[in-house]
């Protein structure tokens, strides 16, 4: 079980680009960031608008000589300090990740991202091969991948507890993108503009946390063949999509499906997960966090419930709140930047047999789920026909 005890001896000086006063993540960051000690915000660059992030700064506790007005700024602020930046966060829109995330690799700070990391794989792969050079960490947060529910699942895979897996059910879906975009914030407008969100809308914005989550359930399967089906319900969101639904073959036969949509009127926002055996199924959903639905063929339906000594090791190791209390969304983040903390503590050590065995989800993970996007997006304009995975 996690307690906040301290990992290390301090801890890291941390930073961001993004995440002030009118971002919808940047809470989520520092919820995550700085639950058990392991990072301290000195410095950042919160805003577009430079006063109202230096305000929205200080009120966070940072020195005012340290919230600058660009990351530019902060990195050439930072450059020389014995107490300078070791690593930040990008919580800013998609069109922006490449070119901060170099600029701060290049700089020697290690780099935490926002999904979907870039636009293409190759970018991707440019990032990983600097990064190697630099021995600098490359990490991306994808929300609820660090429940201890998540590892229930993916242990009973693993254990052949569901036997074969045969269905793979996903389904990530809210409302609140019912209505056009007439009154909707900055923070939202950005995502439905080509030139700044990229080739999709839900799918990179919502429909990447469930790819990485199956990714972690299923290390073993992967697609080979994809079909995607994507409308704009809203036309003036178009060419992205509002709305999607993406067919897979994996290479063991199975078949999964993936449904996102922003314009499911009604749906306060839920994610849902359900890998389907030879033997038995597992359910989940962030609507009920605490419960993981256990169903063996023949059998009565189990209720599983987070922190309970009946778990398997690898959920119980990760659970922080213990049986009787929810574990949520603050607490899987709390995980994710946790484990990209041991990165960077490991490659700071040279322990590269430490990285070599680690769980977090980093460069890789990232360019996986840019690859699925780009995939989704080829069989979308292809007119929503089944293509070779690649």
């Amino acid at each position: 079980m996690i307690n906040g005890e301290k990992s290390f001896d301090r801890p890291l000086r941390w930073g961001m680009v993004g995440g002030g006063r009118t971002g919808q993540v940047g809470y989520k960051h520092r919820t995550g960031a700085l639950r058990d000690g392991n990072y301290r915000l000195v410095a950042g660059a919160f805003d577009l608008d430079a006063k109202r992030g230096r305000d929205f700064g200080i009120r966070l506790g940072v020195d005012a000589d340290r919230c600058y007005a660009t990351y530019q700024e902060m990195i050439a602020g930072e450059r020389d300090r014995d107490d300078g930046l070791e690593a930040v966060s990008v919580a800013t829109p998609n069109f922006t990740h490449y070119e901060i995330t170099k600029a701060l690799l290049e700089a020697g700070i290690h780099v935490i991202c926002e999904k979907p990391l870039f636009f293409t794989v190759e970018e991707c792969d440019e990032i990983a091969r600097l990064a190697d050079e630099k021995g600098l960490i490359v990490g991306v947060t994808y929300g609820y991948t660090g429940h201890p529910l998540v590892y229930q699942m993916a242990a009973m895979v693993a254990k052949g507890m569901l036997g074969e897996i045969r269905i793979v059910d996903l389904e990530y879906t809210h409302g609140f993108n019912a209505g056009d975009d007439t009154d909707a914030s900055e923070a939202q407008k950005w995502r439905t503009d080509p030139s700044k969100s990229g080739s999709t809308f839900v799918l990179g914005d919502i429909g990447t946390h469930l790819h990485y989550l199956s990714e972690i359930v299923l290390p073993h399967l992967k697609i080979e063949k994809l079909l995607c089906d994507r409308k704009a319900f809203i036309p003036s969101r178009e060419p992205l999509e509002d709305h999607a639904t993406v067919l897979m073959h994996y290479d063991n036969g199975a078949r999964g499906r993936l449904w996102v949509s922003s314009v499911d009127a009604g749906n306060m926002g839920s994610q849902r997960y359900r890998f389907v055996g030879s033997k038995a199924s597992v359910s989940w959903s962030d609507s009920r966090p605490n419960e993981l639905i256990y169903e063996i063929q023949g059998e009565p339906a189990q209720v599983l419930h987070h922190g309970m000594p009946y778990l398997e090791d690898e959920s119980l190791a990760v659970d922080r709140m213990g049986a009787l209390h929810t574990e949520g969304l603050g607490d899987s983040w709390a995980n994710i930047y946790l484990w990209i903390a041991e990165a960077i503590d490991a490659k700071k050590r040279g322990d590269e047999a430490f990285l070599g065995t680690h769980h977090y989800p980093g460069i890789k993970a990232g360019t996986e789920g840019v690859r699925w996007l780009q995939n989704c997006v080829r069989s979308a304009e292809s007119g929503s026909a089944w293509i070779d995975y690649r």
